[in-house]
């Protein structure tokens, strides 16, 4: 092992840096792992807390002899109340080091699995201030771990599942497994990891959270030890619970799922994106249909006009409208407006030829009103083009027969959906609203876009989309509806008299 060791004392005498001990049941192996502990480093640090987790033998009292005996001053040793799991003492240690203002935070397990030999090395990797948490990792050198004692039985397991879990996360981690990590104390402020689970896959939840929030991490190696220490880790449950907490961040990101340790993303960040993939609603609306270079068009909810910048080229003018006025694009007029409020004088009455509404009518508080506005600033044989979430997509109908109704961030079940629709119920409201269905078109989850579009995700999200076109009303995750507006009784009464 080299580290640069005048540095590392220049970062310890200019940072805030903590060593946190975890232990449960670490009686026989405290004292040797405290002693490894390099002796010009120890007393460096802003402080040692130790956490036991409300162990059955005497840690606590052991480790209080351990200091003393070296006699080291800047300790705290406590024990929860009660047992808190390998996760909930890490919660409690890292609200330990927010509270005290320390600027880093290294873990340490205090049976000995990991060398304390190689707490400089981690410290050296925060002369980078970019960087927002350090692994300890045995299987950067892969084959090291096998020598250093781990059964072969686990080496394969952490290949199999960090494999599986890089691939889902698209990362590239040579371990997702290891206990040996230091994390910036300002980067565990601004990710929820107090939602994580309790359990061993606490520190599975703390990467996906690290990687989605686009922190960065280092990997230094270690070698492997593996002793007399007992693990308390149930394998199959704990390879289970790894697999389910990635597979639900690929849901909360598609938008069938809500786990609300996953949403770290401000809700200020307009969050409707333009989806790029040949199977989306987006490239649907901008690519396949039959633009007119004489029409005017409006889209209303446009966000941030990323949209109608897109379809300007195709037609004669475009007009953007949202709550908050859209960004100043080329070829569009923005406008700012609440369309909760009777905006219909506003934009003009029968003006337009083409209406998007995208992913908007489920937003609004009385959607048979807004209808009845949108229909009223279109020509007679006007097209309108109208999306929303698929309330029967064959997922959430099985999660309704299991009883799972979860409201979230965004995706079907957002939280500010005030209405919820399926094919059929949205086709009643335009027919009731003096439009003629003419045709629909369903669109699966956005694999391709939010998770990747490459290899199987490929297969799956091309299948996805040719179900949702073939069946819509049971396998869209979203749908299109394209619809004209039909001539209004006043005009067929107009029209009427004057044939007389």
């Amino acid at each position: 092992m080299n580290f640069a060791r005048d540095k590392v004392l220049n970062l310890l005498r200019a940072k805030k840096i903590a060593l946190f001990i975890v232990a449960y049941n670490a009686e026989r192996h405290i004292q040797k792992t405290i002693e490894r502990i390099p002796k010009d480093i120890i007393n460096s640090l802003a402080e040692i807390y130790f956490i036991d987790d409300s162990s059955n033998d005497k840690t606590v009292e052991k480790t209080k002899a351990v200091f003393k005996k070296l006699g080291i001053r800047n300790y705290r040793v406590m024990r929860t109340p009660f047992n808190q799991g390998y996760g909930g003492n890490q919660k409690i240690g890292y609200y330990y080091a927010i509270k005290n203002n320390y600027d880093y935070v290294i873990m340490l397990h205090g049976d000995g699995q990991y060398p304390p030999e190689f707490i400089p090395l981690i410290i050296e990797q925060f002369e980078n201030p970019k960087v927002s948490a350090v692994f300890g990792s045995r299987m950067i050198n892969k084959y090291q771990a096998i020598r250093g004692g781990m059964p072969l039985y686990k080496w394969l397991g952490n290949q199999i599942l960090t494999g599986i879990e890089n691939k889902l996360m698209n990362s590239r981690l040579s371990e997702f497994h290891s206990g040996y990590r230091a994390y910036s104390v300002n980067a565990l402020k601004s990710i929820p990891f107090y939602l994580n689970s309790n359990d061993f896959h606490f520190d599975t939840d703390i990467i996906i959270q690290f990687l989605a929030n686009n922190l960065k991490i280092v990997e230094i190696s270690i070698p492997t030890h593996y002793g007399d220490e007992i693990c308390h880790v149930n394998g199959m449950k704990y390879f289970w619970n790894c697999i389910k907490s990635v597979v639900k961040y690929r849901f909360y990101k598609i938008g069938i799922f809500y786990q609300p340790n996953f949403d770290i993303k401000s809700s200020l960040v307009r969050n409707y994106p333009i989806k790029e993939s040949r199977n989306s609603l987006h490239y649907y609306v901008t690519n396949k249909l039959p633009w007119n270079k004489t029409d005017n068009v409006i889209e209303i909810g446009a966000n941030d006009g990323a949209l109608s910048e897109r379809v300007s080229p195709l037609v004669a003018s475009i007009v953007a409208v949202d709550i908050q006025k859209p960004d100043s694009r080329p070829g569009i007029k923005s406008v700012e407006l609440d369309l909760n409020s009777d905006f219909t004088d506003a934009l003009g009455r029968n003006k337009y030829d083409r209406v998007i509404a995208l992913d908007v009518i489920e937003h609004l508080y009385d959607p048979e009103k807004s209808m009845a506005r949108i229909n009223n600033i279109m020509k007679t044989g006007g097209k309108l083009y109208i999306s929303t979430a698929n309330i029967a997509f064959i997922i959430m109908r099985a999660t309704l027969l299991i009883g799972w109704f979860n409201y979230g961030k965004s995706g079907i079940l957002d939280k500010t959906h005030h209405r919820l629709f399926t094919v059929n119920t949205l086709k009643r409201l335009l027919r009731n609203s003096g439009f003629k269905v003419e045709q629909v078109v369903g669109f699966g989850p956005p694999i391709a876009d939010s998770i990747s579009n490459k290899g199987v995700l490929k297969i799956i999200d091309r299948a996805a989309g040719f179900l949702a076109r073939l069946k819509p009303s049971i396998f869209s995750f979203s749908f299109l509806i394209i619809a004209e507006k039909k001539a209004p009784l006043e005009e067929i009464y107009d029209l009427t008299m004057k044939s007389v």
